[in-house]
């Protein structure tokens, strides 16, 4: 019996790193408001990654408000103040992992320099706070064979109510449905596509485990 499987993005991965250089060059006006960007396959190419990378770069720019995917029209750019902030946000937490570096090797080299292992730890916590408010991470759920979500509509699942997570796209048979209305029906080897803070992990797993026959 399989399990639908859960994949969670890990930190630094290299759709947020695409996704943040996209965000820069909203924010330094490269892509203007309203600008169509280029297409998926051509920013593939671009950055030398796979389609699905660029589709969870594209998610997340999405679900942030940078940018907005319409059927047939393409990727657009939305808000230059919202790139800003999403800018804002990878920045602190480039601060965070160096903090948290500096801070371990303090305490590997058993330094008594007390007041600097104070300073780090206090931006530790003050980033970490940050981080699991406004950076989401992307993550994935495959509607397996022997799974109870098969034939289900997405109103039928709950996924919000059940996990304080959203649905942004399902992806069948190499279509990516964006947005998808509460009535559409889902099929074995659709890939739900879902946004959540990184605390929800348990939370989902526990929703995923329970849609086992």
């Amino acid at each position: 019996m399989k399990k639908d499987s859960i994949k969670n993005v890990s930190t630094m991965a290299k759709y947020e790193k695409i996704a943040f250089d996209i965000a820069t060059k909203i924010l330094k006006r490269e892509y203007a408001e309203g600008q169509k960007l280029y297409g998926r396959s051509t920013l593939a190419g671009s950055y030398n990654v796979s389609p699905e990378t660029i589709r969870r770069a594209v998610a997340l720019l999405q679900s942030m408000g940078i940018v907005e995917v319409l059927q047939g029209s393409g990727i657009n750019v939305k808000d230059r103040a919202a790139a800003k902030k999403y800018v804002q946000s990878f920045n602190h937490r480039q601060d965070l992992l160096r903090a948290r570096e500096s801070y371990l090797q303090l305490l590997e080299e058993k330094r008594t320099l007390d007041r600097k292992i104070e300073e780090q730890m206090d931006k530790v916590l003050m980033y970490s706070s940050r981080l699991l408010s406004i950076l989401p991470r992307v993550g994935e759920i495959v509607v397996e064979k022997n799974s109870t979500l098969v034939d289900k509509s997405l109103q039928d699942l709950q996924f919000r109510r059940e996990t304080d997570a959203t649905i942004i796209a399902v992806e069948r048979k190499g279509d990516e449905i964006f947005s998808p209305d509460k009535d559409f029906i889902l099929k074995e080897g659709d890939c739900i596509i879902f946004i959540a803070s990184s605390d929800k992990t348990d939370k989902i797993e526990k929703y995923v485990n329970s849609q086992i026959l």
